[in-house]
């Protein structure tokens, strides 16, 4: 593809040759004179004046450069969309695999593939132009709009609804039970049936092995455009909004409200029954027992005010000098006070 040819279907402003045939897409330092790449954040920016790349992707006030640049308000963004130009995923034609164990009160939509060894039970309903592939098992019940995606061992339980432009990655599980027990009165942990459904809006990517917890009552909710990464918990009765992100590793409680626009970076922990208002972000590894405004940074394991946070930690590597510091000033103020008690060179005594 001709650069020009690029910049006009990212609709980016081309500073250098149009004639530039561009191969492929490559990161900042392994790029070569075949192929483009990005700078988003401006501590690469002294990488991109001596990358090898034909072009480069930039913001529109970045500093010109030997390469051609392609000046786009979200060169992150373009560069996602480049990828999809030069990237073709493998493609999965319709049909179903003979091996394959269809209950025959399931509705499958047209357009389908449905790989080796699938099993979809009574009642399913698929909508069109799904792609469910070896050993995908959708439970009785579950409905999916279109264009669902299911890979490989990706499980959906009874009675789960998904909407449209759904992606499933490896071994991600929608709808297992809860983590419910009641103790009896000889003190053992007994079973809570987990009845209620998890319902997943459009456009909600769940990654590799996380889990989304069906509900003890109600249901579950993940909302329109959301994404979930790998080896998120989801636990029972959580409500997440739209266009949330939570990263890998990420834990919420059963019963957590988590608000449109949230950032829960990798390894955080929100507990059982909290609500984190719209656009929060809390920072890695952060952990939060108590309701979350909108609009905050949160930081910390108990998570607090991002900038407090901050200081707390700066001040925290200190702590050694400043024990240090103060034993010295102890010292010295005992012995202050040492010295003001002891009787003076000529004494009181007549």
């Amino acid at each position: 593809m001709k650069l020009g040819e690029l910049a006009s279907r990212l609709g980016a402003e081309l500073r250098g040759n149009a004639d530039l045939e561009i191969t492929g897409v490559k990161g900042i330092e392994d790029a070569g004179a075949t192929e483009i790449t990005f700078v988003a954040n401006p501590k690469y920016a002294g990488l991109a004046r001596k990358t090898s790349a034909a072009a480069v992707l930039v913001e529109p006030e970045f500093p010109e450069i030997e390469a051609a640049t392609l000046r786009i308000k979200n060169p992150y963004h373009a560069f996602s969309r480049t990828l999809t130009l030069f990237y073709q995923p493998p493609a999965y034609p319709p049909g179903v695999h003979a091996t394959a164990v269809i209950d025959p009160t399931a509705q499958i939509g047209e357009g389908a593939h449905i790989g080796p060894y699938v099993v979809i039970g009574p009642n399913v309903k698929i909508g069109p132009h799904a792609t469910l592939l070896p050993h995908v098992v959708l439970y009785p019940g579950v409905k999916t709009g279109s264009r669902f995606f299911a890979h490989a061992h990706a499980v959906v339980r009874e009675n789960c609804e998904l909407g449209d432009n759904v992606t499933l990655e490896n071994g991600a599980i929608v709808g297992a039970d809860g983590f419910g027990f009641s103790k009896n009165e000889l003190g053992q942990w007994e079973k809570i049936p987990q009845s209620g459904p998890v319902r997943i809006g459009d456009r909600v990517d769940i990654q590799a092995n996380a889990c989304v917890d069906r509900a003890t009552v109600g249901a579950t909710e993940i909302g329109d455009g959301s994404k979930i990464d790998n080896l998120v918990q989801i636990g029972h009765g959580s409500r997440v909004g739209n266009d949330t992100l939570v990263c890998a590793q990420t834990g919420l409680a059963g019963s957590s409200v988590i608000g449109n626009n949230v950032i829960l970076a990798g390894q955080a922990g929100i507990a059982g029954h909290c609500t984190v208002g719209d656009g929060v972000i809390l920072t890695a590894q952060s952990a939060v027992s108590h309701d979350v405004p909108p609009g905050k940074m949160i930081s910390g394991s108990p998570g607090f005010d991002n900038r407090v946070w901050l200081r707390a930690v700066t001040i925290f590597q200190r702590l050694p000098e400043l024990l240090k510091r103060l034993d010295r000033l102890e010292k010295r103020v005992t012995a202050m006070g040492a010295n003001e008690s002891t009787p003076g060179e000529h004494g009181d005594k007549a």
